[in-house]
């Protein structure tokens, strides 16, 4: 019933700046809580941020001070700002959404996944 879209990895240096989106699109659909997971080869999946329909948002703390998760829910889009880009940074950015207020799961929908690689 709902597909989410990402968009907007790439190759950058490290100290460099991407922006991610992610779009939602279907039918009869309300997503009160959305965010982002990464995943790189042999570390556990981390959840990065999170953000609720009123604002309210959840950061790990690796990624705190340096990343900004934002949201349009007129046009059921929400957006990972990323500063100060480390190596460590390199991982599949998914993108996550569900119904419900708190910023942890289950969630409902998963998107394909967007490769970021910054470069030492």
């Amino acid at each position: 019933q709902v597909q989410l879209v990402e968009s907007g990895g790439g190759l950058v240096q490290a100290g460099g700046s991407l922006r991610l989106s992610c779009a939602a699109s279907g039918r009869g659909f309300s997503l009160n809580t959305m965010g982002w997971y990464r995943q790189a080869p042999g570390k556990q999946r981390e959840l990065v941020a999170t953000i609720i329909d009123d604002g309210s948002t959840y950061y790990a703390i690796s990624v705190k001070g340096r990343f900004t998760i934002s949201r349009d829910n007129a046009e059921n889009t929400v957006y990972l700002q990323m500063n100060s880009l480390k190596p460590e940074d390199t991982a599949v950015y998914y993108c996550v959404a569900k119904k419900g207020t708190i910023h942890v799961g289950p969630w409902d929908y998963w998107g394909q996944g967007t490769q970021v690689t910054v470069s030492s």
